[in-house]
């Protein structure tokens, strides 16, 4: 006699496993530490200063 499974868990259960496997993939194409993003705003701020610091007559 075959084993009885209810379907409405395994369909939860597959979508479940498919919601977190979306996620993965997300964190790894999406993703970035917040070592990574103060990294890029102390980087955009430094350039920011450079070309500031650089132009030949003040704006007023």
């Amino acid at each position: 006699m075959a084993d009885l499974i209810n379907l409405n868990k395994a369909r939860k259960a597959k979508a479940r496993a498919s919601g977190k496997q979306s996620a993965v993939e997300n964190r790894a194409k999406f993703g970035r530490t917040g070592v990574d993003r103060s990294l890029e705003t102390a980087r955009k701020a430094k350039v920011e200063q450079a070309l500031d610091g650089a132009k030949l007559t003040p704006e007023e």
